[in-house]
């Protein structure tokens, strides 16, 4: 018996150590595998610059499904991510560049809220929770989404999404953290940071330091500080009042000013960075919707009812010249060397491109894209330029492929 009860122990104890050596294999599998996650969500941001190139030509097309009402699309910094904003369908879909597939789905759930019925110019019983654009700050950790019925905008921890499990302000919104087939595999909560209302473009200054959000009804464009480590991440500074609807900004960081376009009249706004006030206005064409800046600090913009497009010296205020374009153009992305401009047209389903020459847009190539697109986002590599356009109708973003030469 005393033979038999060695022999029980010796053998419970190579259990007990067999057990222990694969648990701490299989944690060490697990470790392993979280850090390659990390890995591949870290922020890289590249330095070196693209190989020079002056013509493109077109090579293919693809398209993927996002979710009901993609309303925008948003690449990250390092170009591995890019980020579709889906209004109908009340989430944002991540997609990987290289594989061209969903990586992460943010769910919101949703709440009652009351919307807006852009056609018959009422109010509609709608949900709060409807992604409309988006901003990448700090190092691409966090996305700034823009809610439509809301009254303000979330931020999105990318690196560190549960972070928050539980609300800590009743005006919080739950997230439902999703894999590429929809299925929840976390939740965690974000704050809701108040702006103005129907809040549309989301603009951020270089240092990351304030953002800026054009609120549609209540007139006015909200500056918000930030501060990435403590809850809520941002606070209203102030809004500025503008004389009709508001959309489209770009900050010029070196001259410190930022312009918004007034789509509702016929002007681009004028803001001084310093003080968060209004220092004037310039004069354009009627309904202007988006609006970009070049290198050569030129500005370009969309002009949705009249269906061209301008370039603003924003010094003189002067239009140097225009162009027209397919019905409705609404967004609109520059290439990495500032030479060709990426138009999206939403009634008339097209995508536009244009070679930008010192006094005129030289007309490239125009593509079917159906479904109304409306936002766009520029992929490069020394070789290869992608155009990501979001369809609202159809929920699906088409990627153009260019051979750049």
């Amino acid at each position: 018996m005393q033979l038999f009860n060695t022999l029980h122990l010796v053998l419970l104890f190579i259990c007990t150590f067999f057990y222990q050596c694969k648990g701490k294999a299989v944690q060490s599998e697990e470790g392993a595998t979280g850090k390659k996650i990390m890995d591949t969500l870290k922020p890289v941001i590249p330095v070196k610059e693209l190989k020079p190139y002056n013509e493109i030509v077109y090579q293919s097309v693809q398209k993927l499904k996002s979710s009901s009402g993609t309303k925008s699309v948003v690449f990250s910094k390092n170009m591995k991510s890019l980020y579709a904003m889906n209004l109908e369908g009340m989430s944002v879909c991540e997609f990987s560049q290289s594989t061209k597939s969903i990586t992460r789905i943010f769910k919101f759930r949703k709440t009652p809220g009351v919307g807006w019925n852009y056609e018959t110019d009422r109010p509609v019983k709608s949900f709060e929770e409807k992604p409309v654009e988006a901003f990448l700050s700090h190092n691409d950790s966090i996305l700034w989404v823009s809610l439509h019925n809301a009254e303000g905008v979330v931020p999105i921890h990318l690196l560190r999404v549960n972070q928050q499990k539980k609300p800590l302000s009743p005006s919080d919104k739950l997230i439902y953290l999703q894999g590429p087939s929809g299925k929840t595999t976390d939740s965690f909560y974000v704050p809701l940071i108040k702006t103005g209302k129907t809040p549309k473009v989301i603009a951020c200054t270089s240092d990351d330091r304030y953002l800026l959000v054009s609120n549609w009804h209540s007139l006015d464009v909200s500056v918000l500080e930030m501060n990435s480590q403590t809850y809520p991440y941002a606070q209203l500074k102030t809004n500025i009042p503008t004389n009709r609807i508001p959309r489209g900004i770009v900050i010029d960081t070196k001259n410190k000013k930022s312009y918004v376009a007034i789509m509702g009249g016929s002007t681009l706004s004028v803001i001084d960075n310093n003080t968060w006030t209004t220092s004037g206005e310039i004069q354009v064409a009627a309904n202007p919707r988006h609006v970009v800046q070049d290198d050569k600090s030129r500005l370009y913009v969309s002009y949705n009812k009249l269906g061209k497009i301008g370039c603003i010296d924003p010094v003189t205020g002067e239009t140097l010249f225009t162009a027209r374009t397919a019905s409705q153009p609404r967004s609109m992305a520059l290439s990495k060397n500032n030479q060709f401009l990426f138009v999206t047209c939403y009634n008339g389903n097209k995508l536009m491109v244009f070679k930008i020459l010192e006094d005129r847009f030289e007309p490239v190539i125009d593509m079917n894209c159906s479904g109304n697109p409306v936002g766009v986002d520029v992929f490069e590599n020394d070789n290869t330029l992608e155009v990501w356009v979001c369809a609202y109708e159809t929920g699906t973003i088409s990627v153009y492929t260019f051979e750049k030469k």
